[in-house]
């Protein structure tokens, strides 16, 4: 096993957590603004998202100060296209939950033979967004 960069590890979770908070809030906006006769299920779905990326900041938070790090106030960067069509809001969540698994393979990458633990959430956390980025494919088929 090769020894942890524990500052790295920190600086990647700590980009990690700004981004699932960032979560919640566009989750939560998209929730708001969804119209239509499907309107019931997606919001459902919207803010079913919104908890688990609360979680994920959480469950990310704990790795930090587990690690002896700070955890972020701060929030990652979000744009606002005023585009709340479902099509739209639904590829700009494929957008968003692409960028997530992005974030969760750099973080194995960078944890890989160095912590079974943080490796293994890595692990479960790519599963988690691979899963998401799958469903959001099937959500935008009918939209052609």
């Amino acid at each position: 096993m090769r020894e942890l960069d524990q500052k790295q590890t920190i600086e990647l979770l700590n980009a990690i957590m700004e981004f699932e908070l960032a979560g919640v809030v566009r989750y939560t906006h998209y929730s708001l603004m969804v119209t239509g006769p499907n309107r019931i299920p997606i919001v459902d779905f919207f803010k079913a998202q919104a908890n688990e990326s609360l979680l994920h900041a959480q469950q990310v938070g704990e790795l930090i100060t587990g690690l002896e790090g700070h955890p972020s106030l701060k929030i990652a960067s979000m744009e606002e296209t005023s585009k709340h069509s479902v099509k739209d809001i639904l590829s700009e969540s494929l957008a968003h939950e692409k960028n997530a698994l992005t974030m969760y393979k750099k973080l194995l990458d960078t944890v890989e033979d160095a912590s079974i633990y943080l490796e293994e959430f890595a692990r479960t956390m790519i599963g988690q967004e691979e899963l998401h980025n799958l469903e959001l494919k099937k959500m935008l088929r009918d939209f052609g």
